[in-house]
């Protein structure tokens, strides 16, 4: 009786505690294509600017305008693994590399983001206009961790430090990264960050914008492997007590019952 007891009760604490810990595990990726690896059109060996003459459509992602032009688009490209270096990616403004080991600097550059193939490059002093998606079933008032890769980079051809950062907006908030400083024909290194949010609607446009300097010496901001995932807040102090008094309560019961047995036994 005492074993049926014991076990009963250490299921039930075994329960509560996969409760606790298993309440982050249940966040879902509200994010579509957050690694980029979904192009609804692929023209070019390397990649292209994102949207132009329809090449290199991101699924999930629209590329924002910098004027009230609707064809003016955001000087935003998508580099396929390995070729930011070479043989890059076309645009409106012709191809467009970023310095790295296959067109003679020796900064680092990977063939691909922490996160693996393709990633995001933005100038963030030229043209500049935001990459957007919109997020459904979002909770009023609830936070929400929007976690990515991002980097720093030149264009190739121009010279002199750069700096890098993003801006990024859920709804009506918006929240920086940290600048990054680029020496020139230079590459930042991969950094990993996350920003919280709160929620204002059900429904919010997340956008990322490159911010960077100067103007004349092509800033790239890069960008990779975002998702975005409601807070779950820890158990709170109360339901820890909660959970360890119910521990004590089932070991103070069971040695008064095993004491009871031994009594009985002893007669």
């Amino acid at each position: 009786m005492i074993t049926k007891f014991r076990s009963t009760a250490i299921a039930a604490v075994i329960g509560l505690a996969l409760s606790f810990a298993g309440t982050a595990a249940k966040a879902t990726n509200l994010i579509t294509n957050g690694s980029f690896e979904q192009l609804s059109s692929a023209s070019g060996v390397g990649g292209g600017q994102i949207g132009y003459n329809g090449h290199n459509l991101l699924t999930g992602w629209t590329n924002g305008t910098y004027d009230s032009n609707s064809s003016h688009i955001g000087y935003n490209f998508v580099y396929t693994s390995g070729n930011a270096d070479g043989p890059g990616a076309n645009g409106n403004d012709g191809n467009v590399q970023l310095w790295g080991p296959a067109n003679g600097s020796n900064n680092g550059l990977p063939d691909s983001s922490p996160d693996g193939g393709n990633f995001i490059a933005a100038d963030g002093a030229y043209q500049t206009a935001p990459i957007s998606q919109t997020i459904t079933g979002l909770t009023v008032n609830a936070q929400y961790a929007v976690s990515f890769y991002y980097a720093g980079a030149q264009q190739y051809g121009f010279d002199g430090p750069t700096t890098e950062a993003w801006k990024v907006t859920l709804g009506n908030q918006t929240l920086s990264t940290a600048t990054l400083n680029d020496p020139n024909h230079g590459f930042t290194g991969w950094q990993y960050t996350t920003l919280t949010f709160t929620a204002t609607s059900t429904t919010e446009v997340l956008s990322f914008l490159a911010a960077g300097t100067p103007s004349g010496e092509p800033p790239f901001s890069l960008l990779d492997g975002v998702s975005m995932n409601k807070v779950v807040p820890a158990p709170e102090p109360a339901s820890i007590a909660m959970l360890l008094t119910g521990l004590a309560a089932i070991g103070v019961i069971a040695r008064r019952r095993q004491m009871a047995r031994v009594a009985v036994d002893a007669r």
